[in-house]
């Protein structure tokens, strides 16, 4: 499926941003993939990014989150994680991480064996496994950390040329926000972009991101790209976030999923085309198949594909592909159970495929909508935003293991 599989929606979009800068890197498109855990590894990277090549497109499309004391201890799996395939023009890939000295390890590890172009650094996951760790969404709040970890990551950088960017949330909850601070902190700090997800923590992805946020971010930040997160479905969507909030750019995540045409889209809105993809049931099928197949080579090899984890892994998209299409429960089930890629396309050779695009029952909120929760924090992490006493002994423990990528 390609761009030209499209139809014309009522009336032309209206663009309203240009290229997107990244230090000495531009993309035509000012368009971002979020980095998603179990999602956009290299296989799923590489359908968005031929959608939007095929619509004229060219945007930034960022690795899963990588653990930066893995990556230093160069574990299997963060290996595999890091990896971009042949051809990238611009390989982005996503570090976690606590501790400021640990953080620069890992970056150095990129850029001095040539495995990236760019690197974000995550301080916007709401997970508890990470924020009970003084992580991600919860570090900002200690903002003389947060400056150390940015500042450690773009020196490693540095010398290499390459640029490092931040991804944050609007803060912990609603009486601790952050971005505002952590903004300026990390342009004064030499990052070369910074994205907000226009909810807190305690949000998680519920409720309505509030792109208000995202402008008063702009206004904070001048000398670099501000990018805006949050409740993107649709490329009309991204144009109205760029039109309301005057943000450099977008980055997409939950909007995308089980739809990487969603890209195609984005493309052809930012150069202001009316066109948009609307795959037949069949299309979708081509689609989700080629994707484990992608999988598959890159759980293993081209020549030794790991059909195996492929058709577990394709399992959690299935639903997202399907959104909206008349496919019972039964055959569902039975996607969900394949054991091999060929039985994958037995099955999906059972739908209609000239079955048309759902329309409304495809579009719009996918993915996480979870309520609210109470964010995991380290004891005491609220009482102070400075780091000190068992908050800055948890930090600097806290990547003394590995748990893995």
């Amino acid at each position: 499926m390609t761009a030209t599989a499209t139809a014309p929606t009522a009336g032309p979009a209206t663009a309203g941003a240009g290229p997107l800068r990244i230090g000495p890197h531009e993309v035509r498109t000012p368009v971002v993939l979020a980095p998603m855990a179990g999602i956009t590894g290299e296989a799923y990277r590489t359908l968005c990014r031929e959608q939007m090549e095929a619509a004229g497109g060219e945007g930034v499309f960022v690795s899963e989150m990588v653990t930066s004391r893995a990556l230093v201890e160069r574990t299997p799996e963060s290996l595999r994680l890091v990896r971009h395939g042949p051809g990238v023009a611009l390989r982005s890939t996503q570090l976690y991480g606590v501790e400021p000295r640990t953080v620069g390890a890992a970056v150095r590890v990129l850029v001095e064996e040539d495995l990236a172009d760019h690197v974000d650094l995550n301080f916007g996951c709401p997970v508890a496994k990470v924020t009970r760790r003084g992580g991600g969404a919860a570090l900002p709040w200690k903002s003389s950390l947060f400056a150390s970890v940015v500042r450690e990551a773009v020196r490693a950088a540095e010398p290499a040329g390459v640029p490092v960017t931040v991804k944050m949330r609007v803060g912990v909850d609603a009486e601790h926000h952050t971005y505002l601070d952590a903004g300026r902190a990390a342009e004064g700090e030499g990052a070369a972009a910074v994205a907000l997800h226009a909810r807190t923590a305690e949000q998680y992805y519920s409720g309505t991101a509030d792109w208000s946020r995202i402008a008063r971010l702009k206004e904070a930040v001048t000398s670099v790209p501000v990018l805006g997160n949050g409740d993107v479905w649709s490329g009309e969507d991204a144009v109205r976030m760029v039109a309301e909030t005057g943000c450099d750019g977008v980055v997409v995540g939950r909007g995308c999923l089980g739809r990487p045409w969603l890209f195609a889209d984005l493309a052809a809105a930012f150069a202001g085309r009316p066109e948009r993809v609307r795959p037949s049931l069949g299309e979708v099928a081509a689609m989700l198949h080629r994707h484990a197949v992608l999988l598959a080579e890159e759980f293993g090899t081209a020549e030794a594909p790991d059909e195996d984890r492929a058709c577990r892994d394709i399992r959690k998209h299935v639903a997202w592909y399907l959104k909206g299409f008349p496919v019972g429960s039964s055959l569902r089930q039975r996607l969900a159970l394949v054991p091999t890629l060929d039985a994958l396309a037995e099955v999906l050779a059972e739908l209609d495929a000239d079955a048309p695009w759902p329309g409304d029952d495809a579009e719009g909120p996918r993915g996480r909508t979870a309520a609210t929760k109470r964010v995991a924090l380290p004891e005491g992490w609220l009482d102070s935003r400075e780091l000190t006493g068992s908050a800055a002994r948890m930090v600097a423990d806290a990547e003394a293991s590995v748990s893995g990528g």
